[in-house]
This record gives C-alpha cells, structure tokens and sequence, in this order.
C-alpha cells in the first residue's frame, strides 16, 4: 500500500513554503490539487508556484490543460493515481498540496458516479433557463434537493450546479449522498492528511493582502492577454476568482475598486467553505500555524506526527 502525503488548507493559509520544506525533508514531490493551477497562462491570478519557488522539488499536474479546456475530476483523479504511482516506484513520497477538497476526495474515497451518466438535453435546458433567468435561479434549484452542494457550490460555478442537478435527476440521489457513502477503506494508500489553520481574522487579512500584491504583479495585464488570446468568460476556467472579476472591471460592468472588493470577498468566502469542507474528514490532522513560532518548526511538528502515524500503519 502506498504512502500519501496530503497537506491542505484554506487560500493564502500558506501551504506553499511548508510544503517545500516538507518536500525537502520527506524526499518527496508533489502533486498539486488545485483546480485554477492546472490551466497555463493562468499564474498570478491562482497563485501558482513559479519555478524559483519550487527549489528543485518536481512538481506535478500544473500547467498541464489550456484556458479553453475543460477538466474534471475523473480526469484528475486518473492523472494523480498514475503519477502517485509513478512517484512511490522511485521510492520518492507522494505529497499531495492543494485546497481543492474535490480533488483530494477524489484520490482519498472511491467516487464513482458511472450510474449518473450525461442527460445532454436536461443539461442544455438548465443552461437556457440561467440565461434566461440568472444563475442564481437555477443555483437555487439545489437548495431542497440537495441543500449541502446549494451551500458548498456558488450561482457562478454554473458547470458543477447542473452537474449537481442532474445527477439526482438521473439517480435520485445527491451529489452529497455519493460523497457521505464512499468507502474510505478500499483505496490503495494510507492516508497522512494535514490541514493547516489559522485565527479567522488572521487569515482574512492575509488573503486582502494576497489580492492586493496580485494587483500589483499585474492580474489586470494578465487578463488583458488571456482576452487577447480569445479566452472568455463563459469558459471554466476564466470563471475562477479574480478572473471573473477582473473580465467584468474590463468589461465596463463594474469600477476596479469594486472588482478588488468582490475578489477579496469571494476569497473569503471560499477560505470559509474550504474549511467547512475538511473538517468532514476524521482522518484530518489539523495544525494550527497560531501555536507555532515559526514554519520550521510548523515542518518539525508535522514530520513527527506523520512518523507516528506511519509507525501505527504498519
């Protein structure tokens, strides 16, 4: 059975520098679980990593499908096995590092929704009926069959939405219901999961800030050029936020003051959903970047704890 790493946690909680120190220290690699980081041309606007950053630890499943693309979770998962895999032959460790939980989950618990397949004309009057009434109207078809996806899942997360919707028209059951039922025992790893925490307000304050040097690294020209090369807003990923924000500023729909508040406000939003969303997991071990004096000594902890979780393992 393979050993895998995960490390997770909310946006701008600071998973990339423990995660490199971690690397270092385990002789691992990473896989990023990061559903804005897979898309090239996309970097300051999804924080990703840039090579310097990386000190020499490889890094998996970034840059690897263009903007116009679309990419599921069934592709991830695929993509991530076989490069876990890859990565435990060389007798390197697994790490994945991300707050994608959809991505994590989709390793970590056996997904399988094959029963739901695809029910292209329901699909496509869902989509008619969010451009004739909004979004928000079709978001809100979730909120008696499905509450928890009508909480988890945004009015802007079109796709996922009817995903949602049209897999209890086909099964009858939720989207909620497969992840609450699937067998955590029959998968092929023994699961180290970390999630890192923080004060709220602490945390808050470091997403304002994330938003404000991404403003200064240059988002708008980042989304100028992505225009430029003929990506728009209908697309998956171009719906990211600070994407969708920043194509409405440029639009004319909204002023720059205003597209920077509802980035930083989306960010937050998010942070608290992503939280929510690991605290599911029993099999999380949370650290608390608060009780700590430094990112050291973060590494220094949780090192320890994965030696006496790996040592019980066996």
């Amino acid at each position: 059975m393979i050993d895998l790493f995960i490390l997770a946690g909310p946006t701008a909680v600071g998973k990339t520098d423990i995660s490199i120190k971690l690397a270092e220290k385990l002789k691992g690699e990473i896989i990023s679980a990061d559903s804005m980081q897979i898309y090239k041309y996309m970097d300051i606007g999804s924080a990703k990593i840039t090579n310097a950053e990386m000190k020499g630890i490889p890094h998996h499943l970034i840059d690897i499908v263009e903007p116009h693309e679309t990419f599921n979770v069934s592709e991830y998962k695929k993509m991530a096995r076989e490069i876990i895999e890859d990565i435990n032959n060389r007798e390197r460790l697994p790490m994945l590092v991300g707050g994608t939980g959809l991505y994590i989950n989709s390793l970590i618990y056996n997904y399988d929704f094959t029963e739901a397949e695809n029910d292209e004309e329901y699909r496509s009057y869902l989509q008619d009926i969010a451009k004739s009434k909004g979004k928000e109207y079709v978001h809100n078809l979730l909120k008696d069959i499905d509450p928890e996806s009508f909480e988890r899942l945004y009015p802007n997360d079109l796709k996922r939405v009817i995903r949602a919707l049209e897999v209890f028209k086909l099964t009858g059951k939720t989207i909620s219901h497969y992840n609450a039922n699937n067998d955590i025992f029959n998968i092929p790893y023994r699961v180290h999961y970390f999630v890192l925490t923080m004060d709220r307000e602490k945390l808050y304050e470091r997403i304002n800030k994330r938003v404000d040097i991404m403003m200064d690294r240059g988002l708008i020209d980042e989304v100028v050029k992505l225009k430029s090369m003929g990506y728009t807003a209908d697309m998956q990923s171009m719906k990211g936020i600070g994407y969708k924000e920043i194509l409405y500023y440029l639009d004319g729909q909204i002023s720059l003051d205003e597209a920077i508040y509802l980035i930083k406000k989306g960010s937050r939003n998010y942070a608290k959903r992503q939280l929510t969303w690991f605290r599911k997991d029993d099999r999380v071990t949370w650290v608390d970047k608060d009780k700590f004096n430094s990112d050291d000594d973060i590494v220094d902890s949780i090192i320890s704890k994965f030696n006496l979780i790996k040592e019980k393992s066996y």
